[in-house]
């Protein structure tokens, strides 16, 4: 078995916020940045095309949707919970000079209709994943993808998973994509 290394600060966060029961907070995730890599690597994994519209659950400090305009030509669309998280990414959002294609949303990454969505992304936690499923069933048409880093949606089987490796960590990048038809509570197909 290979040790993972994980920064301190990244698990320090994790630990403290994993002993919250998720139930008393709207937040499904603490704030722990994806690397520049991984979120490439996530874009390219959902065959993001120019046009598409990515929607970034937890969107932090706005990398992924960021990268998705930029360098994809794609809309994106970045929700987040934390007020001072929504502020910050929004300024960078307009001093880049990217409002035309990018916009933060201060909600619930639970709550939102992600029916315009043709890619989801997030790195939540498995159990946040979870509540994430039924509106991922509910909303997103047949053909998105939902691109998750590091935990899985329980209950899909991947369309594929790819393993990025950073300073000798293994990082999991998993891909689903929604069926053409899917009975409800039915498991969108390989």
């Amino acid at each position: 078995m290979k040790a993972v290394i994980v920064p301190l600060s990244a698990w320090i966060a994790l630990s403290a916020w994993a002993q919250q029961p998720l139930l008393e907070s709207d937040s499904l995730a603490p704030y722990v940045p994806t690397p520049q890599e991984v979120v490439e690597r996530m874009l390219e994994a959902a065959h993001l095309r120019p046009g598409e519209t990515v929607y970034d659950l937890g969107c932090g400090d706005g990398r992924v949707v960021i990268t998705a305009a930029q360098k994809f030509k794609a809309k994106a669309v970045g929700v987040e919970i934390k007020d001072f998280l929504v502020r910050s990414t929004s300024r960078k959002v307009q001093a880049l000079g990217l409002t035309e294609s990018v916009q933060i949303v201060h909600g619930n990454a639970l709550k939102t209709d992600l029916s315009k969505a043709d890619v989801v992304t997030m790195y939540l936690l498995t159990r946040s994943n979870d509540l994430l499923r039924p509106n991922f069933e509910k909303w997103l048409k047949p053909g998105a993808r939902v691109v998750s880093y590091e935990y899985p949606v329980r209950g899909w089987e991947p369309v594929r998973t790819e393993v990025v490796e950073i300073q000798k960590i293994a990082h999991k990048i998993y891909v689903y994509e929604i069926p053409q038809s899917v009975p409800k509570g039915a498991k969108p197909a390989k």
